[in-house]
Parts: structure tokens; sequence; C-alpha cells
């Protein structure tokens, strides 16, 4: 029999994949099963995207291309940072990669390994501190607070630090909780980043889906000295509704993309190439399409936020950016559901699965006990037939 390393016996399957997965062996059986688990658009990839994909491949461009992507992309990348955020990159200062997760794992092997520490403000995407875990570095998490609006603070950073802390973990707007920092607020955060000669790691994959009189700020932009310690990560998949497209990418200083660059030639070869050219049809085409999906996603918030807050028991602020609700259940906590204990949000949600078919991650999957997150990139009926469910479920 084989023996398992012991990186595969720590590695812990994806919850959000895993919570899917779930649903859909309770569709199999028949069963209608409101799914509200997983981050993805349900709109299609916009037809100018998929157009570009098709002649991609009627053209040839099907075969290896270079390891950090092809030339057109990055420099449509680099074009895309000025005229957004005003910062100047080359393309030799963005390497292209199989989705956000792939760039932000190529990050983290690039920049720490044993013996070094990962600040991750928490909660966080269920991905990050698995991936810091895989290059030998340790995370250290900074639990935010509900009432800062799950904010770090300059304090609590500061706090963090010890003599071998790396890199910071930022991600704005956030997953799981749609928080958005204001740019004063990441100002007074990249202040102690500097004085602690940190790097960071600027997970941005929601920039473009935020609401209300909020707005995304590119971390780098903050301080000019911050261009060379700050690698930011994005990608297509949300912004244009491309996940299974697999393109994220990263800018940062020459040095840390040109690593990044050399350990996915190891890994993957190259990303795909015929996603490349879709890539670059979203980014060169019409952008009504995101605005489109902006305005659904802002309308569908604001239904899924009113609901939750008219349920005993259930209390939700309302996020800034992202597609997801992150509610606080803990007034449910030691109460009988459907004749189950209820005692933390792992059981909520394997009670809300099993007994009204609805689909949610645990709070604890992002390192925060008593909440649970909903995924809102779903159609109105499907949200307000889960939630008619839901609330059924809990009278």
């Amino acid at each position: 029999m084989l023996g398992l390393s012991s990186l595969a016996r720590q590695i812990q399957p994806s919850a959000t994949l895993a919570a899917g997965a779930k649903a859909r062996q309770l569709k199999a059986q028949g069963l209608k099963v409101f799914d509200f688990s997983l981050g993805q658009p349900d709109f299609p990839t916009p037809e100018h995207i998929c157009h570009a994909a098709v002649k991609a491949m009627k053209q040839g461009h099907t075969g290896y291309t270079p390891a950090n992507g092809i030339p057109e992309l990055r420099a449509a990348i680099a074009r895309l940072y000025q005229t957004a955020y005003g910062i100047s990159y080359t393309p030799e200062q963005v390497v292209v990669s199989n989705g956000a997760k792939h760039s932000i794992y190529n990050v983290l092997a690039a920049l720490v390994g044993p013996g070094d520490e990962v600040i991750i403000p928490s909660p966080y995407w269920v991905s990050y501190s698995d991936m810091v875990e895989m290059t030998g570095a340790k995370y250290v998490l900074v639990q935010t607070a509900a009432e800062n609006q799950f904010k770090m603070t300059p304090s609590q950073l500061k706090a963090a630090l010890t003599p071998r802390t790396r890199l910071l973990m930022i991600n704005s707007p956030c997953n799981p909780t749609g928080t958005v920092y204001t740019r004063r607020e990441l100002e007074a955060i990249a202040d102690v980043v500097l004085d602690a000669s940190l790097s960071v790691l600027s997970d941005e994959i929601y920039e473009r889906l935020i609401y209300g009189d909020s707005w995304p700020t590119c971390f780098a932009t903050l301080r000019p000295e911050l261009k060379d310690r700050t690698i930011t990560v994005s990608g297509a998949s949300k912004t244009y509704s491309m996940t299974g497209w697999r393109m994220g990418w990263a800018c940062g200083p020459v040095p840390a993309i040109k690593a990044m660059g050399d350990i996915q030639s190891q890994q993957t070869g190259c990303p795909c190439s015929v996603s490349q050219y879709a890539a670059l049809a979203a980014l060169e085409g019409e952008q009504e399409c995101v605005e489109k999906m902006r305005w659904e996603f802002e309308e569908r918030r604001d239904l899924v936020c009113r609901r939750l807050n008219s349920i005993t028991g259930i209390t939700c602020s309302v996020p800034q950016g992202a597609f997801y609700a992150f509610f606080n259940v803990a007034k449910l906590f030691g109460r009988m559901l459907g004749g189950k204990s209820i005692t933390n949000s792992a059981d909520f949600c394997q009670a809300a699965l099993e007994q009204a078919h609805v689909n949610l991650v645990p709070g604890s999957a992002f390192g925060t006990e008593g909440f649970v997150r909903l995924s809102y990139a779903a159609s109105l009926d499907q949200l307000n037939g889960g939630l008619d469910q839901l609330e059924k479920w809990l009278l």
C-alpha cells in the first residue's frame, strides 16, 4: 500500500468545493437543493469572449505558450493597471497563471518557506492557510470583529509581527465577508507594512464587484515604496464570469514575477492557450457586460440581506463588495433543529442541507465561528426559494 506524504496527510480539501460536492450528491438523488456554497457567477461568459476563444482555436493557437503567458495578454494587463489605477507595469512585471488561486500559490512559493510567518486577517478565504502551509511557512491569523466590519486595524497588524514575519495577505473586497477597506484604512496598514519591511500579497480578484459609494483601491498604489513590496493578484473569473477558463494574473517586482514564472514552468508548463486569448478579448472588449452583472449582484445583495435580517436569530451586515453574505447565526446555537443539536456553524450548515436542502458554508471554514457564508451568485428565483426554505426551517 502506498504511503502518503506528510503534506498529503495535512492538507484538507477546499471547504467550499466540498460543500458543492455534497449538494451535487443530494441532487443526484432527485432532491431539489438550493446551493449557495460556491463563489461562481451564474451568468454565462459573455459571447464576445467565447467567440475569441473559438477564433483562437481556428487560428491554431492551441499549443504551448510562454510559461508566464502570451506577450499580448501581459501587455493588456499592464495597460489595465495604468488606466484603472495609474500604476505603471511593464509586461515583464506581469505573469499569467491558471486562475488567481494558482497565482496566489505561486506568490507564496516564490516569497516564503520554512521558518517564515505569513499574516492573514480572519475571516479569510478557505485556501489561504493551506497554501501557506504547503510552502512550509506558518500562517498567523489576526481575528477581526464584525463590529469593525471585519477590518484589521494597524494596531492588530503591529501586534502580530514577529522577527519571522515575511508577508501580509490582504483581500479587499473580501471573501467571505464582502468587506471593502477604504483608501485611508489601507494607507494606515501600508505605513505599518513599510515600517516593518513586510512584503504584501494583495488579492484583488473582486475589484470590479463593488457597491454603493465604496471604491476599489490597488494596494500597490498607496505609497511610492509599496510597488516594490507588493504583488497584486487578480483575474478574469469573477469580473467576466470565467471561472472555468482558469485565468489569473499577478503584477509586481521583476525578480518575484520572474521567480513565479520559473515555478510555473515546472508546475504546468504554461497557462491554457485558448483561455489566454479569451482573457485578452475580455480586457480589450466592451465592458458593459461587467456593469450589468455588477448591477444584478447589487440587487441580489439587497434582497438577501433584507430577507436574512427578517429571520429571527439571524443578523447580517450589508457587504460592500464581492457576492457573499456572511451572516451571524450564533444566537441559534443551543437549539434543536429537526432533532439535531446546533452547537456551531458546521452543525448549522449540515442541518440546513439535510433538512431544508439549503447548502451554505460554515464560518469556521473561514476562520471565524458563529457565522455562515451564503453566495448570492444565483438567480433571484433561486435566492427567494432557498430563503423561503431557510425561513420555514427556522420557524
